[in-house]
């Protein structure tokens, strides 16, 4: 389940840089209720895109907005409550991973969902009925 971040330079600390992603999918994990699936753990990744200032903007104008983008199979954080819970968590890490003055409003946090069947993995396509069941196998 990958997870974006987009991020202008000099945002994120050096260390943010590096713990970012590594918090986030841990924060996935929590909020989907998979916490030592091995088979859920092994599908979450992502990357982290630091741009230079002058390439980020929101409202029409160059603005210092953190990006987190999410993609999940639609029977990931199916609940409303599971995905407050991960962009709470989400927003939580942005704010301790960026230096001082980061401001809330310039921390975006979105969840995209693909269609079932819209999933793939390994080249092999899974359904949302599929990755519960290797889900459940391999808890």
């Amino acid at each position: 389940m990958p997870i974006t971040v987009t991020a202008p330079e000099g945002v994120l600390t050096a260390a943010g840089e590096r713990e970012i992603l590594p918090r986030l999918s841990a924060a996935l994990i929590e909020a989907s209720g998979a916490t030592g699936n091995s088979f859920f753990t092994a599908i979450v990744g992502g990357t982290v895109h630091v741009l230079p200032n002058n390439r980020i903007y929101a409202g029409g104008a160059n603005r210092p907005v953190v990006m987190v983008e999410l993609k999940l199979p639609n029977i990931g954080l199916a609940s409303i409550e599971a995905r407050e819970a991960f962009i709470t968590a989400a927003a939580r890490i942005v704010t301790d991973l960026c230096v001082p003055g980061h401001r809330p409003e310039n921390t975006w946090i979105n969840i995209l969902n693909a269609p079932d069947g819209g999933w793939g993995i390994g080249g092999r396509q899974y359904s949302g009925d599929a990755l519960v069941a290797a889900a459940m196998a391999a808890a």
